[in-house]
């Protein structure tokens, strides 16, 4: 399949949650590695926009495969993203390529124990909080602890020489208590004191101390005191999960180091015996941990194997962080599992429509496969509010961005043949001037008067006999050609009937939509307007606002009076 066509289904495929996406170049080096809030959205944008910098446009020509890591939030991306970031020095990516951590508090092992920043993690029974997206996060907390020391008389002098009897050490120890409690998520005091200040900021009319307070309060509220992507309580693990059908089994596999996501790999594999679940994770264990020169002395997995390698720790986790890693690699695995599933679907779509449009080309008899394909249909009642569709397929598919709405403007009264032959000279004569593509088939919903219209306009525009062209009568579904009046009956089940019939059915549904819209919209002027002293702008004015009358009517008499003054609103209100 082309690098295109296969970057595209793909993307189809990406799921809307957060998470990493890694670019791939041909060599299947990781080029690139961001986050995203909606992993769908992001990468699709590398490809549907038209990008001005000469960077990201190298980028993308050079892109040919993707691969995503689902997490649970925003932060658990950033904070995934760092660590790939360090662990592959990405070509295209400048941010985050520093040896540099990200903060946590620590309260560290001792009699007496402090409580202070740091970018290292240290396993010496001490208890680290974090990681902190941001170092402010850490420093508004370290404030308020130091004035909780300071409010129970704990100066720097008398901290630096520690008393050691054992009342000072209780109460010493009560406050770092209170310090682990909101560490640990329970912010409910510091909110209330920094409340309290800003308050009395505000009272005093010290409003950038109380905007600053503010800012403190909010940047608290939001913050999340730990991640599955960081976690100082877990060391080097492999974390293994399966899930399967009857004929493949989708393995993932994190791997930890020093706590942190370093690795994240999916892979497949065929079912050939029907094997079970147990034989094949123990076959991609081996096979992956070999693979990425894993030397861990601990194995995480979503179910019990027999742990078959030497000196080696296997675990099922049941709950806490543990547990928290297995659902975070088997969200991964299932992502791969439904992936590998839509590309099926996509493939199999695919290659439907184009058997449609050779089926089509065949039937009709065209020179050309109809890649474009449009079709045209008129709506009016009783020769009333006349319009048209045009609704464009292309591939098979609705191009929705290429459909089309016409209000008739040359023809009065219910004239089907002369409002055709008005819209088919407007699209094209637009679509030659603009010099963009031509549809190698056209569709008129109607018989032969309709389509002799539309060759009419064709003819105008010397286009006659280039574009292929067929009317389509509603009663037996009578295919007609130009200038052949004995009509083409296609089989009712064959695909291309099907694929004439969808375009035929998706330009009526389209036209009569905006036949309906204008035509209330022209009631609602015309009953408005008949009353004296309201005119079109106040009609069209209030029709944007409330829709209909009877809306209009349902709402209270002064908003009516504010918006378009007393006089007004008393003449409607009377009049109805």
């Amino acid at each position: 399949m082309p690098i295109a066509s296969l970057l595209n289904s793909l993307i189809k495929t990406i799921p809307k949650k957060p998470g990493v996406y890694r670019f791939y170049d041909q060599g299947h080096e990781i080029i690139y590695v961001g986050k995203a809030k909606n992993l769908n959205k992001r990468v699709a944008s590398y490809f549907i926009k038209t990008h001005k910098n000469l960077k990201t446009k190298n980028l993308v020509s050079r892109i040919s495969d993707v691969k995503c890591i689902v997490v649970e939030t925003e932060i658990d991306a950033l904070l995934l993203e760092n660590n790939l970031i360090k662990q592959y020095q990405p070509k295209y990516n400048v941010l985050l390529k520093d040896d540099k951590s990200y903060p946590w508090i620590c309260i560290s092992n001792e009699r007496f124990p402090r409580v202070f920043q740091t970018r290292t993690v240290v396993k010496n029974g001490s208890e680290y909080y974090g990681p902190y997206m941001s170092t402010r996060i850490v420093s508004v907390l370290l404030d308020y602890f130091s004035d909780i020391f300071y409010d129970r008389g704990w100066t720097p002098i008398s901290y630096l020489n520690r008393e050691i009897d054992v009342e000072s050490r209780k109460k010493y120890l009560t406050t770092v208590s209170e310090i682990r409690q909101i560490l640990k998520g329970d912010i409910t005091a510091i909110s209330s004191k920094l409340k309290e200040r800003m308050a009395g900021f505000s009272k005093s009319l010290d409003f950038e101390n109380a905007q600053k307070t503010k800012d403190q309060l909010s940047l608290l509220n939001n913050y999340q005191s730990k991640s599955l992507i960081v976690s100082s309580k877990i060391n080097s693990v492999d974390v293994f999960t399966i899930v399967s059908d009857k004929k493949t089994a989708f393995i993932n596999y994190l791997k930890i180091a020093n706590g942190a996501i370093i690795l994240s790999h999916s892979a497949e594999i065929k079912k050939r015996l029907a094997e079970e679940d147990e034989s094949l994770l123990q076959f991609a264990i081996t096979d992956l941990r070999k693979r990425f020169n894993s030397a861990s002395k601990t194995i995480y997995c979503s179910q019990k194997i027999n742990c078959v390698w030497p000196l080696t720790k296997l675990v099922v986790p049941k709950i806490g962080d543990k547990k928290k890693l297995i659902d975070l690699s088997l969200r991964n695995a299932k992502y791969m599992q439904l992936e590998k599933k839509k590309q099926i679907l996509l493939r199999k779509e695919k290659k439907e429509k184009t058997n449609s449009l050779s089926v089509i080309k065949k039937d009709l008899r065209l020179a050309v496969l109809p890649k474009h394909i449009e079709c045209f249909d008129n709506s009016n009642l009783q020769g009333t509010n006349p319009v048209s569709a045009c609704v464009v397929f292309k591939n098979g598919k609705a191009s929705k961005k290429d459909y089309r709405l016409f209000n008739i403007k040359s023809v009065k009264g219910p004239d089907y043949y002369k409002s055709m032959e008005e819209v088919v000279l407007r699209r094209y004569t637009r679509i030659v001037n603009e010099k963009k593509s031509l549809p190698q088939l056209i569709i008129v919903d109607g018989g032969k008067g309709q389509l002799g219209s539309a060759v009419k306009s064709l003819k105008k525009l010397n286009l006659n006999g280039k574009i292929a062209i067929i009317g389509i009568a509603k009663r037996l579904e009578e295919i007609y050609f130009p200038n052949d009046p004995t009509p083409l009956y296609l089989d009712k089940k064959s695909s291309s009937l099907k694929l004439i019939q969808q375009l035929r059915n998706e330009a009526h549904r389209f036209g009569i939509n905006h036949h309906r819209m204008k035509r209330v919209s022209e009631q609602l002027k015309t009953s408005l307007e008949d009353i004296a002293g309201i005119g079109p702008k106040t009609s069209a004015l209030l029709l944007k606002k409330f829709g209909s009358v009877k809306n209009l009517l349902s709402v209270d008499y002064e908003i009516v009076k504010g918006l378009i003054g007393e006089s007004k609103a008393k003449k409607i209100f009377r009049r109805f």
